[in-house]
């Protein structure tokens, strides 16, 4: 799998803490939880993973079949996602 980093994720991956292993693991055992179609230059997903018993979302493109662009990556909020942090809170 070939990573590319746009600058805001390689910065908010350095002030949480998140790795880069932690990424490759999330985009290759996570389950994506929102498609981003429309997205521009290419269609777009969050995806959720487990990282140490923890939730982690990243925020990737698709460029080709086996290139991802990591937009961004963060441990979600539990009070702003409900308890499985697949969906938003209301």
């Amino acid at each position: 799998m070939k990573l590319i980093y746009r600058k805001h994720a390689i910065i908010r991956m350095f002030e949480r803490g998140i790795t880069d292993q932690d990424i490759r693991s999330v985009l290759a055992n996570g389950e994506v939880i929102m498609h981003y179609p429309n997205d521009t230059p290419y269609p777009s997903q969050l995806v959720l993973g487990w990282i140490n018993g923890n939730p982690i979302h990243v925020l990737s493109a698709t460029a080709e079949d086996d290139e991802f662009i990591v937009i961004t990556a963060y441990q979600p909020t539990p009070s702003l996602w409900e308890n499985n942090f697949k969906r938003k809170r209301p």
